[in-house]
């Protein structure tokens, strides 16, 4: 799929900065768009942001990530309610983008923004698209235990991470990787490939490949319930889960002494007189009985205090010691 002609573009080469407008949100979209920004061959007009909101405890409102940082390198701002509204296109076109750039922006781009710039909008995904479409694809990847992570650049359409693919680059996991820690990394390559492929795209020279539809899989948004530890699932499910989940929901299991966040977890071999379910002395200090095997659990911490070791937690609360936990796969097991 070629980018249609622009007055960016003459004679093959880049007769000036494309106009650029910048969606993002998160953390993640911090790096695309200082790219941008540094980058002779763009122009960023605007970044289109969520509006400032009260976050936890903090009554005041607060900036995203990518509001903040626009607001610290002085571009301009739009902080639209609903980016669907007629008036969120009319700003936008009033712009006259060349190009549009977006990352970890959370929220539906309408079919009459999409048409707006003649390069359309490229879109910075943290996966190897096809796989792990939507709205949590870090997540995801860790907790299939996929071998390798990635980022892909894609041309947008009206679909959910649907559109051609420009270009990927790939990692190998190594089996330790927090969700942080992978987005983190997908937000340097993702930032250099789009650097690496701008130019080329503007110019033409750059063909978008349509995606494999069979091969693709789609995630969802995460709720706080998702972070219940199901103990009837295996340990290595449970253990992907605890990296996967950090910062947030958090896995957790309820226990007699009330919730706890299990922000470290391994595996361990399951003893022979081990109930499903079960919280039991361990190595590590405590462990949870999983359905082959045990989840140490190695830093926990309960509401309103602070992270602790298995071991500490063990001490404080010996009546959790030999009590099932609550959780999907519990009930009737042994």
């Amino acid at each position: 799929m070629t980018p249609p002609p622009s007055s960016s573009v003459a004679s093959g080469r880049l007769a000036a900065p494309a106009r650029t407008v910048f969606f993002g949100s998160g953390a993640f979209a911090v790096p695309v768009l200082a790219t941008l920004v540094a980058y002779p061959a763009i122009e960023v007009v605007a970044v289109v942001a969520p509006p400032d909101r009260p976050a936890g405890r903090h009554p005041r409102p607060r900036p995203v990530p990518v509001a903040a940082e626009a607001r610290r390198l002085g571009l301009p701002l739009l902080q639209p309610e609903r980016v669907r509204g007629p008036e969120t296109a009319a700003a936008i076109e009033a712009l006259a983008p060349d190009l549009g750039v977006l990352a970890d922006f959370g929220r539906i781009v309408p079919a009459s923004i999409l048409g707006i710039p003649s390069h359309g909008i490229l879109n910075v995904h943290p996966s190897l698209l096809p796989r792990h479409r939507g709205a949590t694809p870090v997540q995801a990847t860790i907790l299939a235990g996929d071998p390798m992570a990635g980022v892909t650049v894609m041309r947008m359409d009206a679909g959910i991470d649907t559109g051609p693919i420009l270009d990927s680059r790939s990692w190998p996991m190594l089996g330790t990787e927090t969700a942080p820690e992978v987005e983190a990394r997908a937000a340097t390559e993702g930032a250099a490939l789009l650097r690496e492929i701008l130019e080329p795209y503007l110019r033409g020279e750059r063909i978008a490949v349509p995606q494999d539809g069979a091969a693709a899989t789609l995630t969802r948004p995460l709720r706080r319930p998702d972070g219940l530890l199901d103990p009837g699932r295996p340990a290595a499910d449970l253990e992907r889960q605890v990296r996967a989940y950090l910062p947030w929901p958090r896995s957790h299991v309820e226990t007699e002494a009330g919730r706890l966040a299990v922000l470290r977890a391994a595996v361990g071999t399951r003893a022979a007189e081990d109930r499903t379910g079960e919280l039991v002395a361990d190595d590590s200090g405590l462990a949870l009985v999983a359905a082959d095997g045990r989840l140490r659990l190695l830093e926990v911490q309960r509401a309103g205090g602070r992270p602790m070791s298995g071991e500490a937690f063990r001490r404080g609360h010996p009546a959790v010691v030999g009590r099932l936990v609550g959780g999907a796969g519990v009930t009737g097991a042994a």
